[in-house]
């Protein structure tokens, strides 16, 4: 078994962008600036948001978090949306999700300038990665093929599972996975809640993508030996040994399942990490108008 180190690989790919922005800076180009919009307190955004921060910090880029109370309006979100869309000096911005019950995501997503959409939820940037044009590809199953690159794993041919059907991870990564090119050329089966007999397609498996937001889901009779595992959940399990009270599982049962897995991804450490280094490269594809001029 290897471990698909996303810390070790995270740092590595920030090094390359941080000398890349210095280069692209020293030579006239514009300081990339991303942005955040951030709504509420929730603990989990409010993690993943100051990592982002810091992460820019650390490779020269500027950044900006714009805060609001959960009790804003979805006229006032989109007007913040709006700011950010016709401000020149910001490259790309995120809009941190959940957003509270009121507000809908679909239709503060589809208000961000398809340009500026450096998570790549927009649909005209998800329809352009369908048809294989240049695009913003959504920032986790950008991560997910930098560690597949990055490790050498051999994916033509192969059977890929994707066990969730979300837009943001599942859907995607159907989609880029049997693609003509590599990483892809896999034959993808893509499963969910109404899936009937899904351990036994897990266990068909030549790469397992799990993605589906339940702790500890998949155990060892699910996956067959000398399978690629990618372990996308993040979930908060409480654990009163724990001083912040919680501990971080997976979808993957890890210790079950790491002995019979040719590569697999820890959480946390995994995954999660390399989702900040594809906001970074779709960042600086903006600020380098390299998708939309």
């Amino acid at each position: 078994m290897q471990l698909l180190d996303g810390k070790a690989i995270s740092s590595q790919i920030k090094a390359e962008i941080k000398e890349e922005v210095e280069k692209w800076v020293a030579g006239g180009g514009k300081k990339p600036h991303l942005a955040a919009i951030l709504v509420g307190t929730d603990g989990a955004s409010e993690t993943y948001v100051a990592s982002k921060i810091r992460s820019c910090e650390e490779i020269g880029f500027s950044s900006t978090l714009l805060r609001f109370e959960p009790t804003i309006s979805e006229a006032e979100l989109l007007e913040a949306v709006a700011s950010l869309n016709n401000d020149p000096d910001v490259d790309g911005f995120i809009v941190q999700l959940p957003l509270p019950a009121h507000i809908s995501e679909n239709t503060i997503m589809e208000a961000v300038d398809p340009a500026k959409d450096v998570d790549g939820f927009h649909p005209v940037n998800v329809g352009k990665m369908c048809k294989g044009l240049p695009a913003y590809i959504s920032a986790t199953p950008f991560g997910i093929l930098e560690m597949i690159i990055r490790a050498g794993i051999e994916t033509s041919g192969k059977h890929c599972v994707v066990v969730g059907r979300s837009q943001i991870v599942g859907l995607p990564m159907s989609i880029l996975m049997q693609r003509n090119s590599y990483p892809g050329n896999c034959t993808v089966t893509i499963t969910h809640s109404k899936t009937q007999n899904l351990k036994e397609i897990c266990q068909s498996a030549d790469i397992l993508i799990a993605a589906l937001g339940r702790a500890d889901f998949i155990k060892a009779d699910y996956v067959k030996e000398g399978a690629v595992v990618i372990d996308v959940g993040i979930t908060r399990v409480v654990d009163p040994a724990k001083k912040s009270g919680y501990s971080i599982k997976g979808d993957v049962d890890f210790n079950d399942v790491a002995p019979k897995a040719s590569y697999i991804t820890p959480v946390p450490g995994g995954v999660g990490l390399m989702t900040i280094c594809g906001l970074l490269t779709n960042t600086f594809k903006a600020a380098k108008k390299e998708i939309y001029s």
